[in-house]
């Protein structure tokens, strides 16, 4: 068989919007090869069950990042499976953000709360040669996942990884703090195969989704330096919310906009202090 004609049968089966890239992906990973060979010489395959396989737990409603085992983020190969959030593409409005207001020259001191697969610490970290890391998790799954990818990309000597809630006993104050906290209400949608199969406590955040918020904005006066800057995702309706939490713990804060134009992340700094 043909690889082509069984990413066509796959697509099929598959369903939704990026049906065809989801079967390219996972059966150029059965047989493997990249999705550009497999696009350019469309090999011939003698045994179509690995990729079977995988193609139905595709079709069962399973994320391609897991089936693969990877995802990209910032332009980094991130080691991802069940137990730990999928970094999204909207999640680098953060990393974009930060570039704006920090040379990379700088020696910065960087707090990651809640890092799951180190997505935000690891690309700042591959940003700013000079900066070191703290990345902060509840899940040993988590944790586990994220020091692997440290370790893959050479980063690992500039992160360490804390098992905490949240920044509970850190230490210290920090020039750059980043963090995508779940962000969810309990009674929301999501997207196909989401709640189903990525970890809820890394999605869902009480009843208004502004749970995790409520524990973090607080904290954040106490962490940051005084020409420090916290960064935090958010869902795109939660913008005055948590900029009136941080105006409340004596910050204030602008938004940043992702690629689609929508609210994203909240940056927040020291308030100006009146003598």
């Amino acid at each position: 068989m043909k690889a082509l004609d069984l990413v066509r049968d796959a697509a099929a089966r598959i369903g939704g919007e990026t049906a065809r890239l989801d079967a390219e992906l996972i059966v150029a990973h059965a047989i493997g090869t990249s999705r550009e060979a497999l696009l350019l010489g469309n090999p011939g395959i003698a045994d179509t069950a690995a990729a079977e396989s995988l193609i139905a737990r595709r079709a069962g409603g399973e994320p391609v990042a897991y089936i693969l085992g990877r995802q990209e983020f910032w332009s980094l190969d991130l080691e991802v499976g069940p137990g730990v959030l999928i970094p999204r593409a909207d999640t680098e409005t953060l990393i974009a953000a930060a570039l704006r207001r920090f040379p990379k020259t700088a020696a910065l001191r960087i707090l990651d709360l809640g890092t799951g697969s180190g997505a935000l610490a690891l690309a700042a970290l591959s940003e700013w040669p000079g900066a070191e890391a703290v990345a902060t998790d509840m899940s040993d799954t988590a944790l586990a996942v994220a020091a692997r990818n440290a370790r893959r990309l050479g980063l690992a000597a500039r992160c360490r990884f804390v098992k905490t809630d949240w920044a509970a006993g850190i230490a210290g104050r920090f020039s750059l703090i980043l963090s995508n906290p779940p962000y969810i209400g309990e009674t929301e949608t999501t997207g196909p195969g989401v709640s189903e199969h990525e970890p809820h406590a890394a999605l869902f955040a009480g009843a208004d989704g502004l749970d995790a918020y409520r524990r973090l904005v607080p904290a954040l006066a106490g962490l940051l330096m005084p020409d420090g800057v916290a960064i935090l995702e958010i869902g795109w309706t939660q913008a005055d919310a948590v900029l009136a939490m941080g105006r409340d713990a004596g910050l204030e804060g602008v938004v940043e906009r992702d690629l689609g134009g929508r609210d994203r992340a909240v940056v927040l700094t020291q308030a100006p202090t009146d003598f």
